[in-house]
């Protein structure tokens, strides 16, 4: 999966819902560093941290994966 692509939909939910980073970090339970390289993509976040990311914001965790690659079923 794309990191990038990813990064880039994790912050957009992120703001859509009106929290800072800083805000998402406390509810995941990790420092705002944490948050701020998996937005930026330079770090990929395992299933779990995709599920708790996911319930933080109140979404689907498929929700967060790009169209593209629920298209191609990775």
């Amino acid at each position: 999966m794309d990191k990038q692509a990813l990064a880039y939909r994790i912050r957009a939910f992120r703001k859509l819902k009106g929290y800072t980073q800083t805000e998402l970090a406390e509810l995941l339970g990790v420092s705002i560093a944490i948050v701020g390289t998996i937005e930026r993509g330079t770090r990929r976040p395992d299933s779990r941290m995709l599920g708790r990311i996911a319930e933080a914001l109140g979404i689907d965790q498929e929700e967060l994966i790009p169209i593209e690659v629920r298209a191609k079923g990775e």
